[in-house]
């Protein structure tokens, strides 16, 4: 009997898994349309808008990190058009944490992309949420700067 109740279990067990990995795939589709952060940092100590103007050139090369309390969860560095990308874990954080909890941070100086600014301080942004039918996507609110203290 023992014999019989294990091979039962392992063949239940087996069973169990390609089970397992599909629905752990579906949750992995769900949570992934979330898992990344994007936006654009803009060269200026004023407000940064979410639209590329003229008067608005944008910050290459700039460290964008993603601060959630105290904690560095992920980071990303700006292309050439002052575009992001952060992939996250959403595991680690559920939404709610990562849009009330959570801050992108630039500490790269803007000095390096204008002499004219600043060489010390930091911009730093709120995250939102934009839904759309198919996809939800995590972006920064707008970097504001920051001064050193």
């Amino acid at each position: 009997m023992g014999l019989k109740h294990s091979i039962m279990f392992l063949l239940i067990a087996a069973m169990a898994i390609p089970q397992t990995k599909a629905q752990l795939g579906f949750l992995s589709g769900l949570l992934g349309s979330v898992s990344n952060i994007q936006g654009t940092v803009f060269c200026t100590s004023k407000d940064n808008v979410s639209v590329k103007a003229p008067s608005n050139p944008v910050f290459p090369d700039a460290e964008v990190q993603l601060v959630c309390g105290e904690k560095e969860f992920s980071k990303a560095t700006t292309n050439a058009d002052g575009k992001f990308s952060i992939t996250m874990d959403p595991l680690l954080l559920d939404i709610s944490s990562l849009l009330n909890g959570c801050n992108l941070v630039v500490d790269t100086p803007l000095s390096n992309c204008n002499t004219k600014l600043p060489s010390s301080g930091t911009l730093i942004s709120n995250l939102s949420i934009v839904a759309t039918p198919t996809i939800a996507k995590i972006i920064p609110s707008g970097f504001h700067y920051v001064p050193s203290t």
